[in-house]
């Protein structure tokens, strides 16, 4: 049985710093969901990021994948972007929106 949970997960993620803003992507509500398998440990975050035409889309889904990476006894770990829901400044936490004047 894995011993991986969810929370492990972004825990893990919330290290990973968005450069241009300087949150978190945990904080900044980037990171939807984690789902982990219960047999091998295996990992599959889905996330998005606040644009499409991120010019650091490749770096910071390679930064989140060796994040989740770092966690003891993770299995694979598959980093997924999806658009849908498109991210918008509610979903992220109350002093991100603070900061970025989306409150």
């Amino acid at each position: 049985m894995c011993s991986i949970s969810k929370e492990n997960v972004f825990d893990a993620i919330s290290t990973v710093i968005d450069p241009e803003v300087g949150f978190n992507l945990v904080e900044m509500g980037l990171i939807y969901d984690a789902i982990i398998d219960e047999e091998t440990c295996n990992v599959h975050v889905i996330m998005t990021l606040s644009t499409q035409g991120c010019p650091l889309h490749q770096m910071i889904k390679q930064w989140v994948y060796e994040a989740v990476e770092r966690i003891e006894d993770v299995g694979t770990v598959e980093v997924e972007v999806v658009w849908e829901p498109a991210w918008n400044i509610s979903m992220a936490d109350d002093n991100v929106k603070k900061a970025l004047g989306g409150m």
